[in-house]
């Protein structure tokens, strides 16, 4: 009978080495999207204008930081991708297989926007940060003006409160 327990934990584990790693993975080849959870948490952008709440996907790890948006045809305005990179650090990010046009707004370890950029449906042109950054949120062109997410914004969230405390 115990061999027969460790057969099964060890197709669960199995299981679920292949669902969190091949199938994403999979899935980027085939071209779908990655869709991950959206965060119980709301980001809160605290600008001039008021607060601005979006929900959002956390990007937290390699692979799901090198799919980000790839293949997202659509999203909602108040809907966008929060990249939370393990150390501050100077990043670049390219459009290749991503159609929808995208802010890219680079935040520091503090929460503090450092600068806002655009990015182009399928480009490969690199749209760097102007320096050390922890975190990038994607959100749909044009929402972060409209939003007044600029140099300088604080942006609020758990995953950004929890980089800030280490």
């Amino acid at each position: 009978m115990p061999h027969k327990i460790w057969s099964t934990v060890l197709f669960a584990l199995t299981l679920g080495f292949v669902a969190a790693f091949l199938l994403p993975q999979s899935a980027i080849a085939a071209g779908q999207p990655m869709i991950l959870p959206t965060d119980p948490a709301p980001l809160v952008a605290v600008t001039a204008g008021g607060e601005r709440s979006f929900s959002i996907e956390i990007a937290g790890d390699d692979l799901q930081r090198a799919a980000g948006l790839m293949f997202r045809e659509r999203m909602a305005d108040d809907h966008g991708m929060l990249f939370v990179f393990d150390q501050t650090q100077p990043v670049g990010f390219w459009m290749k297989n991503t159609p929808m046009p995208l802010d890219l707004v680079f935040v520091r370890e503090d929460g503090r926007v450092e600068s806002v950029g655009h990015g182009e449906p399928f480009s490969e042109a690199l749209i760097p940060s102007r320096g050390p950054v922890r975190f990038v949120l994607e959100l749909k062109a044009g929402i972060a003006e409209k939003a007044g997410i600029k140099e300088g914004v604080q942006l609020r969230h758990p995953a950004i409160a929890a980089a800030s405390a280490n």
